[in-house]
């Protein structure tokens, strides 16, 4: 039995910094975010989003009737969480009216978390073939105004469909999994920011994919060559390239140009959105099944997903015959589109508008957002959530 991605879509919010613009402001040379890291435009959360509503405005955009009748298990992927105890999922299941005979957790490490929820959507499946799973990767990337981390934040959800004979892509089974306990990136209970060892962090995401790919090679049969692509997760858009470069001497010319060509369109997205953590890797996916338009069916694409601390995966995925047909490009077309640019002043001070922390109440103004589902406030301690289509 095929079992894999049915349906991908995102949502990212509707303002951006210009990341020129934000070098600029921060005495840079603009060449080293838009080269040196590889950044075009950072999107900001409003105050009215947090990992809960982007993750719900993501699923929104893929689910029909069907879907919420058969999804009955929802895994929520996210180092953003906004309660300790309950799941993001718990209200995402209600927010997009979902069958209520559903199970719905929170899954936390790092970057891998919705990684980590597809394997288990997959057993699900294979245990329920009648079952849909909803995948949801969602997060904020949070380091602070002027710190050497700024330019690598972003916010966005990436939301999945996993099932039993999927229109998109047969996720294979020859996976390579690692895990160290290492400190490269962390962020302690009390504090909203992310701390990071930057360099030691490049140098073990590198390392990860070295160790899983030699291993992958070994227990799948597969090389370089029988790859279309190699998806990688981004917390910038360089990141994946001094991966990839370390292997590439072992193919032949033809092939190192294949995966050096597709790597720069399945970074067309990230670039344009930041870091989104979890749900980086399936938005670098998403970025290359959309704007590569001679992929065929049949193609195998490799997936490297790391999350620090650490956890890294390497598996890949077969595309299905027509999978175009069932990508949502129209709609991801318009949401970016429809982004609105902010200045740096704007920025600032929507970076600086948080929710209270000492228990108060607070209304917030959702007329100015345009998202369909947004937080509208606090009230006794817990968020109050609304769909404005339902």
């Amino acid at each position: 039995m095929k079992i894999g991605i049915e349906k991908i879509g995102f949502y990212t919010p509707h303002i951006y910094v210009d990341m020129e613009k934000l070098a600029e402001a921060r005495g840079v040379e603009p060449a080293k975010f838009t080269i040196g890291i590889g950044q075009s435009q950072m999107a900001v959360a409003p105050i009215t989003q947090d990992s809960v509503t982007l993750a719900a405005n993501a699923a929104l955009s893929i689910i029909d009737d069907e879907d919420r009748e058969k999804i009955d298990f929802v895994i929520f992927g996210s180092e953003s969480g906004i309660d300790h105890s309950k799941s993001g999922a718990v209200y995402v299941h209600r927010l997009v009216g979902l069958n209520p005979h559903a199970r719905a957790v929170e899954v936390k490490q790092a970057c891998y978390g919705a990684t980590a929820g597809i394997q288990m959507a997959k057993g699900h499946v294979a245990l329920n073939p009648e079952s849909k799973v909803l995948v949801l990767g969602s997060d904020i990337a949070r380091y602070g105004l002027d710190t050497p981390g700024e330019s690598t934040q972003g916010a966005g959800a990436v939301a999945m469909i996993i099932s039993a004979n999927p229109r998109i892509m047969e996720l294979e089974s020859h996976n390579v999994y690692l895990t160290n306990d290492i400190m490269d990136f962390w962020r302690p209970i009390y504090s909203d920011k992310a701390f990071v060892d930057g360099k030691f962090s490049n140098e073990q995401y590198i390392l990860f994919f070295n160790k899983v790919w030699e291993v992958y090679k070994e227990k799948s049969g597969l090389e370089l060559s029988d790859m279309e692509a190699i998806c990688y997760h981004l917390p910038y858009t360089k990141m994946g390239l001094k991966a990839l470069r370390t292997v590439l001497e072992e193919a032949p010319e033809v092939d190192r140009e294949r995966l050096l060509e597709n790597y720069q369109v399945s970074t067309l997205y990230n670039r344009n959105v930041g870091n989104i953590y979890t749900g980086s890797l399936y938005l670098s996916l998403l970025s290359l099944l959309e704007n590569k338009d001679d992929l065929k069916e049949g193609a195998r694409i490799g997936m490297f997903s790391y999350g620090s601390g650490a956890v890294g995966e390497l598996f890949s995925g077969v595309l299905q015959p027509n999978f175009r047909e069932h990508l949502n490009i129209e709609g991801h077309n318009k949401l970016f589109d429809t982004r609105k640019e902010v200045s740096i002043e704007e920025y600032e001070q929507i970076f600086n508008e948080t929710l209270p922390e000492d228990g108060a109440d607070i209304e917030l103004d959702i007329d100015k957002d345009p998202a369909p589902i947004v937080l509208s406030g606090v009230v006794d301690n817990k968020r109050q959530y609304v769909n404005k289509r339902s």
